[in-house]
């Protein structure tokens, strides 16, 4: 007796939706890289269609792309880095809400990196100050590796105009850059970074995560699906599923049959080869909690350096209340 009660409650606990009825579909904007592990692994579990929502993949090229489309409302969801320009899109007025954490640079867990060309290592350019008066590819100006670069120059005690920055518009073309030596250094994100190292293109010099952690991508919302508020706790309950997951068998374990099925799931969505996934999966919060703060830091920071037209406070785009409702459900 007690059993078959055990099942039932089991099944009432999976019944997200009523019988026939099919999970809502959000589209969710995303690249195609190692960072995005545990959202392919959200989708590819059903983790998301457990609580019914199904999210419809949006493939971009870059993140500030993300964050237009977001604005637009061409999509409802974004995961990507955080960027000048999403901050700007809210300190012009539109509401966009960060909500979780989806990577962290951290210690040992190295997301993105500057790397220099073979030949100007092997010529002796092995660290920042060697680059002084040289081209290092970005995607854009205002992303995440603009960002490091900063960042980069800053702890060495170098000015921004010091190095030559050249926006090359997405991932695949800052690869090709630095492959055709357009470029004499590039700072680009797993599984680029891998594939650049073994294909002997480039050698590299600065490891963010062990530079300095910060919070470097994150889930947001558009303010019109915030605002459907049981579809984004809903959404958020698969997403925190996904990072258990994730952690437990990436972060905590780091082997066996459930971390080689992350391996498979993401190569298998990114297209790189088992090998450098392995590589390079990123640091993330457990329960998707995102790091005290930091949000604000950078806002501060992309106005200091007047790429920010006006100040953004954390409070005005940060609300973790989703992912506090999709926890207190989940215990």
């Amino acid at each position: 007796m007690i059993r078959r009660v055990a099942i039932l409650l089991v099944l009432l606990a999976l019944a997200a939706l009523p019988a026939g009825a099919q999970p809502a579909k959000v589209r969710l904007g995303v690249l195609k890289l190692t960072s995005s592990a545990v959202l392919f692994l959200g989708v590819e579990k059903g983790y998301f269609k457990e609580f019914g929502v199904e999210p419809e993949l949006v493939y971009f090229q870059a993140a500030q792309p993300i964050a237009v489309a977001l604005a637009s409302g061409d999509i409802e969801v974004g995961a990507t880095g955080l960027t000048a320009g999403l901050y700007n899109i809210v300190a012009g007025g539109v509401k966009l809400w960060i909500v979780a954490d989806k990577g962290r640079e951290w210690p040992d867990h190295n997301l993105t990196a500057l790397l220099v060309r073979k030949d100007l290592h092997d010529a002796g350019a092995r660290t920042l100050r060697d680059l002084k008066g040289r081209t290092i590819g970005i995607t854009q100006l205002g992303s995440t590796f603009h960002y490091n670069i900063g960042r980069f120059l800053e702890k060495e005690g170098m000015a921004p105009g010091d190095v030559e920055l050249v926006p090359l518009q997405s991932l695949g073309a800052v690869a090709d850059a630095l492959a055709a030596r357009r470029v004499d250094a590039v700072a680009t994100v797993e599984p680029f970074v891998s594939r650049l190292e073994t294909a002997g293109t480039g050698v590299t010099i600065v490891r963010t995560g062990d530079t300095f952690p910060w919070q470097i991508a994150t889930v947001f919302y558009s303010d019109r699906f915030a605002r459907d508020r049981a579809r984004a706790v809903a959404f958020m309950k698969g997403y925190v599923k996904a990072s258990r997951h994730y952690f437990d068998a990436v972060i905590a374990k780091k082997d066996g049959p459930a971390y080689e099925e992350v391996v498979a799931i993401t190569a298998r969505y990114t297209g790189a080869r088992p090998e450098l996934i392995r590589r390079g999966f990123p640091y993330q919060d457990r329960d998707g909690r995102l790091m005290p703060g930091d949000v604000g830091r950078q806002t501060a920071w992309w106005h200091r350096q007047k790429l920010l037209k006006a100040p953004v406070a954390e409070k005005d785009v940060v609300d973790e209340s989703f992912l506090r409702a999709a926890l207190r459900e989940l215990r």
